[in-house]
């Protein structure tokens, strides 16, 4: 039985002491005396106000079982004695220790820019494609133009602690805007593309926002059809395409530049003096899931030593020995993307080149075949298209050319397991390997524009195995790695020499991870601990309550264990969690992986059971998506027509399958979960009912969140009747083997 690991509180107050440098013992009231030019008094007056009692309350201790431990109040007795703040201009403790990588000194997001300028300011930064022809910018360039920007947001009116919302697709315009809102004593604040007028409203209202920065005209519009409910905004900048209209306050990239490239630089340079790593300067809003979106409070500290710690766990190259390449096209407004493709390269002085906007859409495959970037990360989606389109176009070879593939994935899974279990430390490799890698596995990388990376990344979902070992056959090995915004990115990574499949790998040095209240198996609840964990949410004292414990200590709302070798596997989520009407608690995602390994015709499983009498499953089949919308269309892969084949179907379209519509593919599906259920641990986890939907679920449909995560409330909603009506007229089975027909 594999062990969880149980960690005591992470040390004495010595352990936990704050930022050490001279800039951040001087006071806010200092920096706000110093800038009142670009402060407001509104938040100086409502800040002030903050309760100072409770300024010596003890840590608590965990118990084994029962509620976790929450702090009596979030506010804070003076600044930068707490772990936590939701005051926008409130500063933090941060989780220093006395050697290590948490004894690294705090820097700002300024301090660590001007150091890379400093060692790499002639190597390449940004590559961005025009036409035809790649065009790059080195990092004294880079720079320049975020001080620039700076200088045009405190010139439009940019105020202390106030948004700077940036909509659109990846770009350099993107990363400046963020870095040039930072310099200037702002917010960086990432809108999610897909977002709706109101949603954008609800984010740029939350954070004050005084600017929007925004892609195209098709964005503009979202924000027009709200501007006059956003009393903080003064003014909306396009970055790209021409202004097919003008309007007060609205600005293309071009003139938006120009009002600060000859402006003094003693304000800006005033405000970069005053800024302290324990301070906000950046929020990422949650997808809103189960609510509205939060604001997760990040501090330079956050992000800076995050970049440096992962950085130094994965071994990035600093530029002067081998320039690191990335390929920036993940939605910039989360974490993961912010970390990879901005912080993470500016730490090593690698570069980030820009996918096309329509990166998802199929032109990804031909960025990644032009930079060959050293890292990648995708999400889990984009691996699984990856590898719908290798087997679809595997099916059309040749006889000869599927044995070889065959025997070489072969060859290449055992391989790779056995230098998996070893940690990377296989003496010497097979000839059958040197050989498969000869014949396939350097063209298939070659193919696919990985033939330069060496970490191969996939994280923000659940990722299944069978994708996993896919990959690993073709001696591309995914690294998962695991963590949350508030987290400012990943807690755990996969390494080379220490990975296990579906495990989410080690904790990185400098953070410590805790499984509190582990059941027999030793299953618990993960929280996380360490210079990584965020400030809090933006003015919502009650969501940083449930959060952080009075210890510092982050709970995730994650279901996790440690094996014997601390490889960390998650196994749910809390909110997730089914509690079926005779108690029984199941986390869904390990039957729903099941499933969808049983059967690769399906695309997505969402498992029912909540307070129910048994446990019921709603299916999607795997179909062609919009390359415009990203809708799911009635067309199925090319993938999902040969095993309709191989099960006796000539179905070609979803219509013609849904609903129990095709007997050979229905008959094909109940078998898969019948095997799921033969292993199952109890009767209680059998499936006894199920169904395959009309569509997939999407983006678009509200089905998916931004990183492709179910958004299991929104499908309950959506998908209520087809629920209610397994529930109809409940007939228990006769026997566990033999569930109800679906429906």
């Amino acid at each position: 039985m594999s062990t969880a690991l149980v960690m005591d509180h992470p040390g004495d107050a010595s352990l936990l002491q704050s930022c050490g440098t001279a800039d951040s013992l001087a006071s806010l009231e200092d920096a706000i005396a110093e800038s009142t030019a670009n402060e407001s008094s509104e938040e100086e007056s409502a800040c002030a106000r903050e309760d100072q009692s409770n300024t010596n309350a003890e840590p608590s201790v965990h118990a084994e079982s029962g509620a976790t431990p929450r702090p009596d109040s979030l506010s804070l007795p003076a600044k930068g004695t707490e772990f936590w703040t939701t005051c926008r201009d409130g500063e933090v403790k941060l989780r220093m220790g006395e050697s290590g990588p948490e004894a690294e000194p705090a820097m700002t997001v300024n301090q660590m820019f001007t150091s890379t300028v400093q060692r790499f300011g002639n190597y390449k930064a940004l590559g961005w494609k025009e036409g035809e022809q790649w065009k790059t910018m080195t990092y004294s360039e880079y720079y320049t133009s975020c001080r620039t920007a700076a200088k045009s947001f405190l010139k439009l009116g940019l105020k202390r602690y106030h948004g700077v919302g940036i909509l659109g697709f990846n770009s350099a315009e993107w990363f400046i805007a963020d870095i040039g809102a930072i310099l200037a004593g702002g917010f960086a604040v990432g809108i999610y593309t897909t977002n709706s007028p109101e949603a954008c409203q609800y984010v740029a209202e939350n954070c004050q926002a005084n600017i929007l920065v925004v892609e195209n005209h098709r964005q503009l519009q979202k924000i027009l059809q709200v501007q006059d409910k956003l009393p903080h905004l003064k003014a909306i900048i396009q970055y790209k395409d021409e202004l097919k209209e003008k309007r007060p306050n609205l600005y293309t990239w071009a003139e938006f530049m120009e009002l600060g490239r000859n402006e003094p630089d003693a304000q800006l340079d005033d405000i970069i003096s005053s800024q302290k790593p324990n301070q906000c300067c950046t929020l990422i809003y949650t997808s809103g899931t189960t609510g509205q979106p939060k604001g997760v409070m990040l501090s330079h500290d956050n992000l800076t030593w995050t970049a440096f710690a992962t950085g130094r766990d994965v071994s990035l190259t600093d530029a002067d020995k081998s320039q690191e390449v990335v390929v920036s096209y993940l939605p910039l407004s989360h974490i993961a993307a912010q970390m990879i493709d901005i912080w993470l390269p500016m730490m090593a002085g690698g570069v980030a080149y820009f996918a096309q906007p329509d990166a998802l859409k199929g032109t990804l495959a031909n960025t990644l075949r032009e930079v060959r970037p050293t890292a990648f990360m995708g999400v889990p989606r984009v691996w699984e298209k990856m590898q719908e389109k290798m087997k679809s176009i595997g099916a059309k070879s040749s006889t000869v050319r599927r044995k070889v593939a065959s025997w070489a994935k072969d060859v290449g899974l055992q391989t790779n397991l056995n230098k998996m279990e070893l940690n990377g430390n296989l003496s010497t490799k097979p000839l059958n390997y040197r050989l498969a890698k000869r014949l396939v596995f350097r063209k298939v990388r070659k193919a696919l524009g990985l033939d330069r990376c060496t970490r191969c990344y996939t994280g923000a979902a659940p990722i299944t195995k069978e994708t996993l070992e896919f990959f690993l056959s073709l001696d591309i090995p995914l690294f998962e790695l695991y963590g949350m915004s508030e987290s400012s990115g990943p807690h755990t990574i996969s390494l080379p020499d220490a990975f296990r499949i579906t495990s989410c790998g080690k904790v990185i040095p400098g953070c410590k991870t805790k499984i509190f209240s582990p059941d027999v198996d030793g299953n618990g609840e993960i929280c996380f601990w360490g210079r990584h964990v965020f400030m809090g949410y933006l003015n919502m004292p009650d969501k940083t309550e449930e959060a952080l414990d009075t210890d510092g200590w982050l709970h995730s709302g994650d279901l996790g264990k440690h094996d014997q070798n601390d490889f960390l596997f998650i196994t749910g989520r809390i909110k997730e969690l089914i509690i079926t009407a005779g108690g029984e608690n199941i986390p869904p995602v390990p039957i729903e992986d099941a499933v969808k390994e049983a059967i690769p015709l399906i695309s997505n499983a969402m498992l029912i059971g909540d307070k129910r009498k048994f446990l019921s499953m709603l299916l999607t089949i795997k179909c062609e998506v919009n390359g415009e919308t990203g809708a799911p269309e009635d067309e199925l892969t090319p993938e999902a027509v040969e095993l309709c084949r191989k099960l006796g179907s000539n179905g070609t379209r979803v219509s013609e399958i849904a609903g129990g519509r095709d007997r050979a593919v229905n008959a094909a599906i109940q078998d898969a979960i019948t095997r799921v259920n033969e292993k199952a641990t109890s009767n209680a986890q059998r499936i006894q009912k199920w169904t395959v939907l009309d569509q997939d679920f999407s983006i678009p449909g509200g089905e998916l969140g931004p990183t492709m995560k179910l958004k299991r409330p929104v499908v309950m909603k959506m998908y209520k009747d087809q629920i209610e009506s397994f529930y109809k007229e409940v007939v228990t089975p006769t026997t566990p083997d033999n569930p109800l027909p679906p429906k």
